[in-house]
């Protein structure tokens, strides 16, 4: 009975990061093509923005940070409002992209 209340549990809890992970806001690399995401609605990035640590991202995948580092995304890599890079549904820090 343990066991099937923690596999519940540990079910219930993927899903909700999963959702989570799926409407935070932020933009993404998806197919060459930078994508937006606010309010859980996704588009196509038509406009160059900044994020609210200053960070700006370009519509061509681009990332220039306040302090003028400069990294490309690649497919599947989100940037959140906060300037963190992510893998897509996971909630790391991709490898050396920090943007702090």
């Amino acid at each position: 009975m343990k066991k099937l209340i923690t596999t519940a549990l540990f079910a219930a809890l993927s899903l909700v990061s999963l959702l989570a992970g799926d409407m935070m806001d932020g933009a993404m690399m998806k197919d060459g093509k930078m994508m937006v995401t606010k309010d859980g609605k996704s588009m196509i990035m038509e406009k160059d923005m900044t994020l609210t640590d200053g960070t700006k991202v370009m519509t061509d995948g681009k990332v220039m940070t306040p302090n003028g580092k400069v990294v490309m995304m690649k497919n599947g890599e989100m940037i959140t409002m906060e300037g963190k890079i992510m893998e897509h549904g996971k909630n790391e820090v991709a490898g050396d992209k920090t943007m702090q």
